[in-house]
């Protein structure tokens, strides 16, 4: 069966942009973020449906019909189906919300790819480092024969926590939030459709851009490593960023955003750095990166992990710092001090990150010029 036309796609994408709130979510994920957005859209009436691998989760949700939001969103959501029957949440959805861990991307793209529609609009809550161009290969390897279009964002929309299982604090909704389709000249039309619903995203340059400007791997993975002790040794009493970030580690973090700046060069990318992307998202102020930390206030009682068995070394070396090691040694970009984290993180939880984590070949450009990258992300898609 041959897919659709370019301009039949881009009609299917119109049409969904004139829903507004007849417009249909699924939120994939029910974790702090996933149960926050799905509580938020229904609190502003839309239509949606909760997946998550582990049904058990998903009891609270149907018992009391939807989500309870507190926080910067107050009020009740509807929830019409929670199921943990990933190709039963898709069906009939304008826009697939991916909340997971990045680690579950590839795995919940083969689950979904039978069921997917043209048009369909899929937004990775974030990518982390490469999400979209993953999301892309692991549809593919699944035989994908539909038109779904597929977005991911700079980082995720909410600060927030789940209060139960069926209830969420929204702290902040974050303002000016990059976003970029695959493949980028569909960005325009992925804001259209999510703007009813989402006003705050923007148009990034391209799914490069967004991937390579992941400042969390900067921040979690090497913080957390180079203060194990001190979080084994309080189970993480210790503000992570204002006391973790001493002037030792500080020279290792800016080590890590140089290189990462390194990668993003070599791919045509202009990123900020850590210290830029400090200044314009929170106004710090200082003359490096611990001073511009230091003069956060949002850090100020963030504590830190209590286990170095988190998220920050779990999912932020092998979907965020392996893939830019990855395509550093591709690109002939030396990355001493992101492939040094990557080898204590490994050693330290006793696992093969580079074996199980993004790299060039799982995201589909293994032996691409940068050019023919460039073309995937600006013209490819699906």
């Amino acid at each position: 069966m041959s897919k659709i036309s370019d301009s039949e796609l881009s009609a299917v994408l119109g049409s969904a942009a004139k829903k507004g709130c007849a417009l249909r979510f699924a939120v994939l994920g029910a974790g702090n973020g996933g149960l926050a957005m799905a509580g938020h859209l229904g609190v502003m009436g839309f239509p949606v449906r909760l997946y998550n691998r582990t049904d058990e989760k998903l009891a609270a949700v149907r018992w009391h019909g939807g989500i309870k939001v507190e926080g910067a969103v107050r009020g009740f959501g509807p929830v019409e189906l929670a199921t943990s029957d990933a190709a039963v949440a898709v069906e009939g959805a304008d826009v697939i919300m991916v909340a997971t861990p990045s680690t579950a991307h590839r795995s919940l793209a083969a689950l979904v790819a039978p069921a997917l529609r043209d048009g369909q609009v899929i937004v990775l809550n974030p990518g982390r480092t490469g999400g979209a161009l993953e999301f892309r290969a692991a549809l593919l390897d699944a035989g994908l024969a539909a038109r779904p279009v597929i977005a991911e964002a700079q980082t995720f929309i909410y600060a927030s926590r789940a209060l139960s299982r069926h209830e969420a604090k929204i702290f902040q909704i974050k303002r000016g939030l990059a976003l970029a389709a695959l493949p980028s000249f569909r960005t325009p039309e992925v804001l259209a459709v999510l703007e009813p619903a989402f006003p705050e995203f923007k148009a990034g340059g391209s799914v490069l851009a967004t991937s390579m400007e992941n400042i969390g791997a900067v921040f979690h993975p090497a913080l957390t490593i180079l203060n194990a002790g001190w979080i084994e040794g309080t189970r993480g009493a210790f503000d992570y960023y204002l006391d973790g970030i001493t002037p030792s580690v500080a020279l290792v973090l800016e080590r890590v955003d140089a290189e990462r700046l390194a990668v993003a060069r070599s791919l045509g990318v202009r990123s900020l750095s850590a210290v830029e992307w400090l200044y314009l998202s929170y106004g710090a102020s200082g003359a490096n990166l611990r001073e511009a930390i230091k003069a956060t206030a949002a850090y100020r009682g963030i504590r830190a992990p209590a286990t170095v068995d988190h998220r920050y070394v779990n999912e932020d070396v092998p979907m965020s710092l392996v893939p830019m090691a990855s395509i550093g040694a591709m690109l002939g970009v030396p990355t001493p001090s992101i492939d040094l984290v990557i080898d204590l993180a490994s050693a330290m939880r006793g696992v093969d990150f580079r074996a199980i984590g993004r790299t060039v070949e799982r995201l589909g450009i293994a032996g691409m010029s940068v050019k023919d990258i460039h073309l995937l992300v600006t013209e490819a898609g699906l």
